[in-house]
C-alpha cells in the first residue's frame, strides 16, 4: 500500500513537471526538443523502475539478478533530468533528479546514494557550462540534490531503526511467550511433585497404620485361640480400632502436611514414643542431644515417618523388647537413630527385618531421604541390636 502511494506521488510529480515545462511559450524549438527527449527518457526509465519495484514487492518474487540495475536507472534519470533542468524555462525538470536522488539515498546503500547524487551534480554543472545557465542554477541545483540526499539518508536511518525495533519487539514477544511456557511447565512440574509427595505421605501413613493394626489383630487372635481370654482380646481390638481411626485422621492430615506448620521434631518424636510405650506395653525412650532447631517440613516429615516405620518394625519383629530413639542436632545435620535388641535366633526373626531392602517402608524412607540430600542405613549392629539411622542436612 505504501509503495503504491509512493509511486502515485512520483508519477504525479512527473506529470506536473511536464505540464509546467511544456506549457511555457518561451521555450525554443531546440530547447523543447532536448527537454522532450529528457522527459520521455526519464518517463521510460521511471516506468521500468516502478515495474521492478512492484515486481519485487510481490510475495515469493525473485529479485532482479543484476545489482547494478537500480543504480543505473536512477543515475540515468538524474543525469537526463538534471541536464535538461539547466535549459531556459525547464527548471521544473530538476524535480525528477531530486526524486531519483531521494530514492537512491533512502532505499539503497550509501555508495549508490553518492553515485546517483554525484552523477546528477556532474550533469548539471556540465550542462550549465554548455547552456550558459546562471550561477544560481550552477550552485542552487547541486545544493538541492545534496539536501535531498541527506533527507533520503535520514529516512533510511529512521526506517532501519523502525525495522530493528520491530525485530526486537518480535524477539521480546517470542521470549515472553517462551517464558510463559517455561513458567507453565514449572507449574506443572511443581503440581506433579506436590502430588508425588502427598502420595508418598499417604503411603507412609497407611503403611504404618496397617502395620500396627496387623500387630494388634494378631495379638487379639492369639488371645482368643491360645488363651481364650475374651476380655483382653476385646481390649486389644479396641486399641486396633483406635489405630485405624488415627490412621484415617493422619491420612487426611497428610494431604495438607507439606502446606501447613508441622510440630517441632523433638515434640512429635516424644509423642510417638509415648504412644508406642502405651500401645505395646514395652519400654521406649527418646534422648535429644544438641539444641533443637526448626527444620523444613519435608525433613521433619521424613524423620517422623522413619521413626514410625522403625517403631512398627520393632513391635512386629522384636515384641516386648525396649526401643531407644536418639535425636541428635549437629552443626551440619540432624540424625535420628532407632535401636532395639534383636530377638534370639530360636524365635526366628522375620526375613523382612534382616535388611533395609526387606521392608518396602524403609526402602521408601531411604528414597525420600536421598531426595532431601540425606541418607538412611538399617541393619544389625555388632552389639546384637537392630539399628536404623536417618540423617538430613541442616
Amino acid at each position: 500500500m505504501l509503495l503504491t502511494v509512493s509511486w502515485l506521488l512520483r508519477w504525479g510529480a512527473y506529470v506536473l513537471a511536464g505540464c509546467e515545462t511544456f506549457a511555457r511559450i518561451s521555450l525554443g524549438p531546440a530547447a523543447r526538443t532536448v527537454t522532450i527527449v529528457a522527459y520521455v527518457l526519464s518517463g521510460a526509465l521511471m516506468a521500468l523502475w516502478s515495474a521492478a519495484e512492484l515486481r519485487a514487492a510481490r510475495p515469493g518474487a525473485t529479485p532482479w539478478r543484476s545489482p547494478l540495475l537500480m543504480p543505473v536507472l536512477l543515475g540515468t534519470i538524474a543525469v537526463a533530468s538534471g541536464a535538461a533542468a539547466t535549459l531556459p524555462d525547464a527548471g521544473t525538470m530538476i524535480a525528477m533528479t531530486v526524486i531519483a536522488v531521494l530514492s537512491a539515498a533512502s532505499d539503497h546503500p550509501l555508495p549508490t546514494a553518492w553515485s546517483v547524487t554525484g552523477a546528477g551534480v556532474l550533469a548539471i554543472e556540465t550542462a550549465q557550462l554548455i547552456t550558459g545557465a546562471s550561477t544560481g542554477i550552477a550552485l542552487g541545483y547541486p545544493a538541492t540534490l545534496v539536501v535531498g540526499m541527506l533527507v533520503g539518508r535520514n529516512r533510511r536511518s529512521d526506517r532501519v531503526r523502525a525495522e530493528q525495533a520491530a525485530v526486537l519487539l518480535a524477539r521480546s514477544e517470542e521470549l515472553r511467550a517462551q517464558a510463559d511456557e517455561l513458567r507453565e511447565q514449572q507449574r506443572q512440574v511443581a503440581v506433579l511433585d506436590e502430588r508425588t509427595r502427598i502420595a508418598r505421605e499417604i503411603h507412609d501413613v497407611l503403611a504404618h497404620s496397617l502395620g500396627a493394626l496387623g500387630i494388634q489383630i494378631q495379638a487379639a487372635r492369639a488371645l482368643l485361640t491360645d488363651d481364650g481370654d475374651v476380655e483382653r482380646a476385646v481390649g486389644v481390638l479396641g486399641v486396633a480400632q483406635r489405630i485405624a481411626s488415627d490412621g484415617l485422621t493422619e491420612t487426611r492430615r497428610a494431604v495438607h502436611a507439606l502446606r501447613t506448620d508441622t510440630p517441632p521434631l523433638d515434640e512429635e518424636l516424644a509423642r510417638m514414643t509415648a504412644t508406642h510405650r502405651q500401645r505395646h506395653g514395652t519400654r521406649a525412650r527418646l534422648t535429644v542431644r544438641g539444641t533443637p532447631v526448626p527444620l523444613p517440613a519435608d525433613q521433619t516429615l521424613a524423620l517422623v515417618r522413619t521413626a514410625q516405620e522403625s517403631l512398627t518394625n520393632a513391635a512386629k519383629h522384636a515384641k516386648d523388647r525396649p526401643v531407644t530413639l536418639t535425636l541428635r542436632y549437629g552443626d551440619d545435620d540432624v540424625t535420628l537413630t532407632v535401636r532395639n535388641p534383636l530377638p534370639p535366633a530360636d524365635e526366628g526373626a522375620a526375613p523382612g527385618f534382616s535388611t533395609v531392602d526387606g521392608g518396602y517402608g524403609l526402602t521408601g524412607m531411604r528414597e525420600r531421604l536421598l531426595l532431601l540430600g540425606g541418607a538412611l542405613t538399617a541393619g544389625p549392629a555388632g552389639d546384637g541390636e537392630w539399628r536404623v539411622a536417618a540423617r538430613v542436612p541442616r
